[in-house]
């Protein structure tokens, strides 16, 4: 955990969108952090191509620079790559490669020790692209259930590690070179400077995994964060969180306030786990449909994972043999009196519900699970 403010700067920033198509709220937070490096961009209906949207979520570290320059940029790499109109997964893969040449050429820029993960999805034509380098997360509530729309990149992962050590790097401590704790990035030229490499073999790269998914009418909702979030709860638990508000009527802008509250830590010693900056963005697929009637999709999902909860519950109960029946029939059996200590009323064993079914039906603190959790949030 770097530098941290003696009280957390809670103030949030949000925004809200919407057409006939999407209803999408923002919200960003600074935290503990002594700056706030993060940036994201949703656009409905770009410039360059009326009718696509754009949504991007960029985690600074080092500074902000280069996560404010991508915020305003990068969807114009994109859109101007000649492979754009026949291939966009080509297109978001160069652009993500252009934008950070440009970059290292700005005399501004190419000196910072500076980086950012970026995580941005388009949808043009009824098709989803999720591009994503570094740590940041997408994912999707699609009919109810969870669809990861990326994957973290860390410096341990076995063909991140192989690329890593093929360019003349190493991980010390999950770190790339000792202090970086993402393998991918826009910026962090210092590890870009292998001469005999592309610009996807570099120690560190900025060439991003895309994937792609059609848009149905059961798209409810997506959600796009930096890890400040993710570090806190699974991809599971947000979406429960998420769907939960819904369901409640809240509108997206307001559930992203809540979910980085949740996730904030109440003090600093947490092991930076609930400290770093946080910013959401909540997609809310309409399809031509008012709101409401998303609020009452997730108001019927909610309910029918209650009734799986309860069922659970209820489940785990009767896998309990009541131990009294069996000391009984041994006493009218001439046993004699004494009572062994599983029989004994004060002893019996009562049936409890397991830890996982407590936090499936809650929505407190949790530990976040292994993959989620970042050790140290100084440089990511």
């Amino acid at each position: 955990m770097g530098q941290t403010l003696s009280e957390p700067e809670t103030s949030k920033e949000s925004a809200f969108c919407q057409n006939d198509y999407y209803k999408v709220g923002s919200s960003c937070m600074q935290g503990w952090r002594i700056h706030m490096e993060d940036s994201h961009t949703h656009i409905l209906s770009l410039p360059d191509d009326p009718g696509t949207a754009f949504f991007a979520v960029y985690d600074g570290h080092g500074g902000a620079n280069i996560a404010q320059y991508a915020g305003k940029h990068l969807h114009k790499f994109v859109t101007k790559r000649p492979e754009y109109g026949e291939d966009v997964k080509q297109a978001l893969q160069r652009g993500f490669l252009d934008i950070d040449e440009a970059m290292l050429n700005d005399e501004s820029l190419k000196e910072q020790m500076a980086g950012s993960t970026a995580v941005a999805v388009m949808v043009k034509n009824d098709r989803l692209y999720c591009a994503n380098a570094g740590d940041s997360r997408a994912i999707a509530c699609i009919n109810g259930k969870l669809d990861v729309l990326s994957f973290d990149h860390k410096p341990n992962n076995a063909s991140e590690l192989e690329r890593i050590k093929r360019a003349g790097g190493y991980v010390e401590y999950n770190r790339v070179n000792g202090y970086l704790a993402l393998s991918r990035a826009l910026g962090d030229f210092s590890l870009k400077r292998n001469s005999d490499k592309l610009a996807e073999e570099q120690v560190v790269t900025a060439y991003p995994d895309v994937e792609e998914r059609e848009v149905t009418e059961d798209f409810e909702f997506m959600v796009i964060a930096c890890d400040g979030i993710w570090d806190v709860l699974p991809s599971q638990s947000v979406l429960e969180f998420v769907m939960n508000e819904i369901a409640q009527g809240i509108y997206p802008q307001n559930i992203c306030e809540n979910l980085m509250t949740r996730c904030l830590a109440p003090d600093c010693q947490m092991g930076g786990i609930g400290g770093d900056n946080m910013t959401v963005i909540i997609v809310c697929f309409l399809h031509g449909r008012p709101y409401e009637d998303l609020v009452n999709r997730c108001k019927e999902h909610v309910v029918e994972m209650n009734k799986k909860v309860s069922e659970m519950f209820i489940d785990h109960e009767s896998s309990f043999v009541p131990q009294q029946s069996s000391s009984k029939s041994s006493l009218e059996e001439g046993g004699g009196n004494d009572l062994s200590p599983l029989s004994s009323p004060e002893q019996s064993p009562k049936a409890s519900p397991s830890e996982k079914t407590k936090s499936a039906a809650t929505d407190g603190q949790s530990s976040p699970d292994e993959d989620d959790t970042s050790e140290e949030l100084d440089l990511k």
